[in-house]
C-alpha cells in the first residue's frame, strides 16, 4: 500500500514520470502477489500476513505524507511577514 500511496501522492502532484514508473513497479508487484496467493489459496496465514502489511504500509505512508504537508506548512509560515498591530 505504500506504492499506491506513493502513486497518488504523485498523480495529485502532476509528477508525471514518476508516476508512471511507480505505476509500472505497481503492476508488477499485483501481478507478483496474485499469482503467489492462487497457488496457495488455503493459506489464511499468507492473505493474513499480506492484509496486515498493506494496512500498516497505508497506515505508514499517509502519516509520512502528512507529516511531510505540516512541515512544509510551518515552514512556509516562518516566511511569511509578521502581522502589522494596531
Amino acid at each position: 500500500m505504500v506504492i499506491i500511496s506513493a502513486w497518488t501522492k504523485l498523480v495529485s502532484d502532476n509528477k508525471i514520470m514518476a508516476s508512471g514508473v511507480v505505476t509500472v513497479i505497481n503492476i508488477v508487484t499485483w501481478y507478483y502477489v496474485l499469482q503467489t496467493i492462487l497457488e496457495d489459496m488455503g493459506n489464511w496465514r499468507l492473505i493474513a500476513v499480506y492484509a496486515i502489511g498493506c494496512g500498516l504500509g497505508t497506515m505508514l505512508s499517509t502519516y509520512y505524507f502528512q507529516s511531510k504537508a505540516k512541515k512544509q506548512e510551518k515552514a512556509s509560515f516562518v516566511g511569511a511577514p509578521a502581522s502589522q498591530e494596531i
